[in-house]
Formats: C-alpha cells, sequence, structure tokens
C-alpha cells in the first residue's frame, strides 16, 4: 500500500513575531489543507523552514502535525540531514511521534558519492520501520540521485519505497522508472511538472502550491490518476503564472508572503531568508488573484 496518492502538500510552518512556531496558525493551516482535499501533509520539509528549525524543533513539529492530523490522511516527516546520524535520529524520532512516512533529503554540502548516497539511505533506512521517500533536488543539495542507485535502493532496501523527484529531467525520470517495478512510489517535486511525471507514473506531487490551493492541486492529482490527463493538463496549465508566481523568490519566500492573503498568519521568515521584495508581491498578489484565490 502507497504511503498516499494525489496531493501532499509540503507545508509551511507559521512563526510568530518573535520567530517561535505558531502552533495555533500551523493547526489552522493542517485543517484548511484537510478540509480542501489536501491527501498528505509533509511536514519539516524545505518549504517548512526546516533547515533553521533546532532539532528539538523540528521534532516537536512533526509531533504537534501528527496529533492535529489524528489519523485523517497520511503525515509525511521531514528526516534529513548532510549527516547521516543526524538523518538516523530524526528519523527515529519522526516514528516515535508516530509519523507514516519519512522524507529524506540526500546529503548536501558534503556531496556524496553514489556509493555514498547507496551507503547513507541504507543506514537511514535501517534505523527505523517507516517507508523512507528519498528526496532528490539536485539544484539545492548539488547532489543527483541516479537512476541506477535509486533503482538498486529500491531493490536492496525493503522500506524505501520510492521518491520525491525534483530533478526537473524527464529522460532522468523515464530512465529510472524503466529500472524499477510497479510498486514504486514517484512523487513529483515540481508543481510545474505533476502532469508529466503522472503520465510516467507518478502517484501525486509533494507540493508548494497546495498551501493556497490545496483542492486545485488535489483535483490536478486525481483528475490524472482517474485517466483523465486532459483535464488534468488543462488545470495544470491554469495554474503555471501562479506556480511561477510562488517561485519568484526562492522557496518559502513567496508562499509565506501568500499565505496571508487567504488569512491564514503565516508570520516571518528566518534568517537567512528575508521578506519578498514589493516588486514580488505585487505579482503573487497579481496571480493570486486571476486564479481565484483572492477577490
Amino acid at each position: 500500500m502507497s504511503v498516499f496518492k494525489g496531493a501532499g502538500v509540503a507545508i509551511a510552518t507559521p512563526f510568530h513575531e518573535d520567530g517561535s512556531v505558531n502552533y495555533e496558525e500551523f493547526g489552522r493551516l493542517i485543517d484548511f489543507q484537510i478540509d480542501n482535499g489536501t491527501d498528505a501533509i509533509v511536514v519539516c520539509g524545505t518549504t517548512g523552514e526546516s533547515a533553521t528549525l533546532t532539532e528539538d524543533e523540528h521534532v516537536e513539529v512533526i509531533r504537534y502535525c501528527v496529533q492535529h492530523v489524528n489519523h485523517r490522511i497520511s503525515v509525511v516527516a521531514g528526516a534529513g540531514s548532510n549527516s547521516t546520524e543526524t538523518a538516523k535520529y530524526l528519523s527515529r524520532e519522526a516514528q516515535t511521534c508516530g509519523a507514516d512516512a519519512i522524507l529524506s533529503v540526500t546529503p548536501y554540502y558534503n556531496k556524496a558519492t553514489q556509493d555514498g548516497l547507496i551507503a547513507h539511505y541504507t543506514a537511514i533506512a535501517r534505523s527505523t520501520d517507516l517507508p523512507v521517500i528519498v528526496y532528490n533536488v539536485p539544484s539545492r543539495t548539488g547532489t543527483n540521485v541516479l537512476p541506477e542507485t535509486m533503482a538498486q535502493l529500491y531493490r536492496e532496501v525493503d522500506n524505501i519505497v520510492g521518491i520525491k523527484d525534483a530533478v526537473g529531467n524527464l529522460a532522468q525520470t523515464s530512465k529510472m522508472m524503466s529500472m524499477v517495478d510497479e510498486g514504486f512510489e514517484l512523487y513529483s517535486g515540481e508543481d510545474g511538472l505533476i502532469v508529466p511525471l503522472m503520465s510516467l507514473g507518478a502517484l501525486g506531487v509533494i507540493s508548494v502550491l497546495s498551501n493556497v490551493a490545496p483542492k486545485q492541486t488535489h483535483d490536478i492529482c486525481r483528475m490524472a490518476l482517474e485517466g483523465d490527463f486532459k483535464g488534468a493538463a488543462a488545470l495544470q496549465l491554469k495554474a503555471l503564472p501562479l506556480i511561477d508566481a510562488l517561485f519568484c523568490e526562492v522557496n518559502p519566500i513567496p508562499v509565506k508572503a501568500a499565505l496571508p492573503m487567504i488569512g491564514i498568519q503565516a508570520g516571518p521568515l528566518r534568517l537567512p531568508l528575508t521578506p519578498l521584495s514589493e516588486a514580488h508581491h505585487k505579482l503573487l498578489e497579481q496571480e493570486m488573484r486571476r486564479f481565484g484565490l483572492i477577490a
């Protein structure tokens, strides 16, 4: 059984003005997602500013999310690190908190070899009973999980179940999918490529767009899963200008500016991230309005 099918939101972490986690608004955001059809919450990922959470905060945010979701949908916990030991610790804690799976980003900065990636992910998977989804995002980490590496991990490690693919290279993704079986769980890591990746067998997306447009993101995935690729593509194409606006500056800067537009007080970013520029704020507001999310 797959971790989830459809739209998983890479959920933002709201903060108070003093920088502490705003759990009240976080709960409101979780409920907004579930009420509008989101199929899974992916907590403490890039969009959740995991890089600036302390380890204690990281675990507490996962714990709160699991408890607030209360089995209504799946919770996937971000638990990656450039340190294998830290990733193992966060994975064990995610299991203790009750998460349904973990998402583990490739080691960043130290840039492991392919053999290093195999050793890293094997060690993480052996530290937990949870399903492990590899997160491949070379534009951020400088490390690319090659198709042969992913296929070997999937074949040799029982609880490595799939990948969040943010490579942006359909040829690489196609090659990877030709090397695995139908049980492999592929999730798009790019909102602009949901439908193309689902045509290759992806089960859905781990989405930034879903923070502000959960119903529409869910509907793109639902239509594709039902075989209505024409309808899914039409909605995907309609969403592209908003998706571009949500990435006009580095994620999650724009989405944390967009959330207050729909009534979620996401609060400030943690340094080194800084607020969205005035020009980009106007662009984002324009695209939110054009997509029908605000009046």
